[in-house]
């Protein structure tokens, strides 16, 4: 074999190596962007559901101590979290709903409240 042609092979896998480090972290990298960017996205969705509610006259703490009700209701004393993402405003009040992700031990979970009379409870 000749010089060069060893010369071309040694070249050959340095680039073929540094495509696959760089692929590799690249990878990574948008990996880790991407947990972020739902992270955000998240956040955004809860603070948007919430601005709703307060738009349109729902009383935040009423609202919570509802969905607070409910969750322990339905998944016992294992709720985490509780986070409004949704708020469905029908024509009335006895029409509205609002939906909670609720997290527990064994995952998420979606709780729709919805109101009649005035009152708050699951749907």
């Amino acid at each position: 074999m000749s010089t060069l042609a060893i010369v071309l092979i040694v070249l050959l896998v340095l680039v073929a190596l540094l495509a696959a480090g760089g692929y590799a972290a690249m990878s990574r990298r948008t990996r880790d962007r991407d947990h972020e960017l739902l992270e955000q996205l998240g956040r955004a969705e809860r603070e948007l559901a919430a601005a709703h509610a307060a738009d349109k006259g729902w009383d935040p703490a009423t609202l919570d101590a509802a969905a607070r009700a409910a969750a322990a209701e339905r998944f016992g004393p294992q709720v985490k979290a509780l986070q409004l993402v949704q708020v469905i405003d029908k024509p009335g009040t006895d029409a509205d709903q609002a939906v909670f992700r609720v997290q527990t031990a064994d995952g998420e979970h979606a709780l729709t409240l919805g109101r009649t009379g005035g009152i708050w409870g699951a749907t």
